[in-house]
Parts: structure tokens; C-alpha cells; sequence
């Protein structure tokens, strides 16, 4: 396991680690330019997600099984996989500690909605915490939307909690449709500093 002072030390920096090979070894990243989701008006929602919204369709949780959360995002993701054992094993670390989160997107049933698991898991995200700064890790669905249900979810919940940095780390083309952006790394440290610097809760 990365020892969880080591892990929030890195983030305090920028720097973040993933699995590189097939043995699972560590390596630590800092790109530059860094992508970042904004938190502000520029957040944007696509037309088809926002009648994904309405119909309501999901349940949205927080923190209720983290596991099972960066589990699904180890073993739907492609051949190459950053996540290895010792990632999972020191995140649901970092969670236990109260630094990790995740976001939870059910298909709910009447049976389910109060049982420790309200229906089947159909996407979800986890990241890291720290003061006002949220670095997200991975996303992963089973069912279409159910990521982008999450991230919206998570921007919510950072707006209202006073966060000031969504971390994406790399820009996509999944992620570029909410209006991520690329910053270099000497800003993204300003930013990244000025978070540091709030005392949110998630």
C-alpha cells in the first residue's frame, strides 16, 4: 500500500501516481498542460444529458461504496489499466481516512432504495480531497449516462460546498463536452495552492 501521507503530500503538489505495467509498478505524474473541469458558468451541460436529468431515472449517492466504486472503474477500463491492487488498496485507505470520495449512480428499484445497496450500479466516479480541491481519479458506466450523471452530481456538491478546483488531470473528448479545460502547470500550482488554502468539507 502508498502510505496514505505520501499520497497527500504528492497531491499537494500536483503530483499524483498510477500503475504503469502489468507487475503493477508506480509511477508519479504531473502533466503539463493539466485539465481541469470548471466549477463556475462555464460548466456545461449537454442537451441530451439535461432530458437524462429530467426523467430522473437514477439515484445518486455519496460515499456509499467506495469499493465497489473503484473496483468498476479498474475493470471497465481498457487493456493498460492504471488501476492495480495496491491503487485500490490505498485509495479505499484514503477513504477510510475521510480524504477519498465517491459518487454513486444507481438504477434504483422500490424494493432497493433503502437496502446498503438501492439496485444495480450503473456508473459512478471517485477522487481525492483536500481543503478546496477535489482531484478526480476515474469514471466508469454500465449503463449509458451514468457517468455523466455522476460528474454533474459531484460539481453540484462542490459548488454548494465552496470548492475551487475540480482536477481532471488529462483532457479527453468525453470530458471536453462540460467545457474542460487545459491550463500549464505553473497555473494550475496557483490554483492548486489557493485551494489548499480552504477548509471545505464534501
Amino acid at each position: 500500500m502508498i502510505p496514505p501521507d505520501l499520497l497527500l503530500a504528492a497531491y499537494r503538489q500536483g503530483i499524483f501516481p498510477m500503475a504503469v505495467d502489468e507487475r503493477g509498478t508506480i509511477g508519479w505524474f504531473s502533466p503539463d498542460p493539466r485539465a481541469i473541469i470548471p466549477l463556475d458558468h462555464r460548466f456545461h451541460i449537454p442537451h441530451g444529458l439535461r432530458r437524462t436529468l429530467k426523467k430522473q431515472r437514477f439515484l445518486v449517492t455519496f460515499d456509499r461504496d467506495f469499493p465497489a466504486v473503484i473496483r468498476a472503474c479498474a475493470t471497465t477500463r481498457s487493456k493498460g489499466n492504471w488501476i492495480s491492487e495496491e491503487i485500490i488498496t490505498s485509495y479505499c485507505e484514503l477513504h477510510r481516512l475521510g480524504h477519498a470520495h465517491s459518487v454513486e449512480v444507481w438504477e434504483p428499484t422500490p424494493a432497493t432504495l433503502h437496502a446498503p445497496r438501492p439496485g444495480a450500479l450503473a456508473g459512478g466516479l471517485h477522487g481525492v480531497h483536500i481543503g478546496g480541491a477535489f482531484f478526480g481519479e476515474s469514471m466508469f458506466h454500465r449503463v449509458t449516462d451514468a457517468s455523466k450523471v455522476a460528474l454533474v452530481a459531484l460539481v453540484e456538491r462542490l459548488r454548494r460546498q465552496g470548492f475551487t478546483l475540480l482536477d481532471t488531470q488529462w483532457l479527453t473528448p468525453h470530458l471536453a463536452q462540460f467545457g474542460t479545460y487545459e491550463i500549464t502547470r505553473d497555473h494550475y500550482r496557483r490554483r492548486l495552492r489557493a485551494a489548499l488554502a480552504l477548509h471545505c468539507l464534501f
